[in-house]
């Protein structure tokens, strides 16, 4: 793990997003937007902290999110495009030497990508960036994993 007490902070928001989630988000949207908020808020490292929706093949469209304006529409290559048709979580020490990476904002360095998938298909994508390299570890895939699988319930 990147940071000693990050594992800690993801216990703490899983039990902080779940009520929230499985008992006051009215649709998919209004789960992501939680969701993204508190991540954003509470893990110091995230520069970005969003969601992007799958809209067909080789394109995603930006879903709730927090940071700084994001890019509208992801085409035919990137990290969150990989991570859909791998259909798994994908970490990025070094965006800069990631083949294809899409850089929406210069600053960002590292990054984490997280399918949300509902019967085995890949609908949206949670989408982690940091302003620092290598922020993310697989330490951080299973919990993220696990608050992410909250919103699966509220795929339509």
């Amino acid at each position: 793990m990147v940071e000693e007490r990050r594992s800690g902070v993801y216990e703490r928001l899983y039990t902080q997003l779940e009520p929230l989630i499985r008992e006051k988000s009215p649709n998919l949207v209004a789960g992501m937007a939680t969701v993204a908020a508190l991540l954003h808020a509470k893990l110091r490292h995230h520069f970005w902290t969003g969601f992007y929706f799958v809209a067909g093949d080789d394109e995603l469209h930006v879903g709730p999110y927090q940071g700084a304006v994001a890019c509208q529409v992801l085409k035919g290559r990137g990290v969150c495009l990989h991570a859909v048709k791998t259909a798994s979580p994908v970490v990025v020490p070094d965006v800069e030497a990631f083949p294809g990476h899409i850089a929406c904002d210069s600053r960002s360095k590292s990054e984490i990508v997280v399918p949300l998938k509902k019967d085995g298909r890949v609908v949206a994508v949670l989408d982690i960036d940091s302003d620092k390299l290598a922020q993310f570890d697989e330490d951080d895939v299973g919990p993220l994993s696990r608050i992410v699988a909250l919103l699966e319930p509220l795929v339509v």
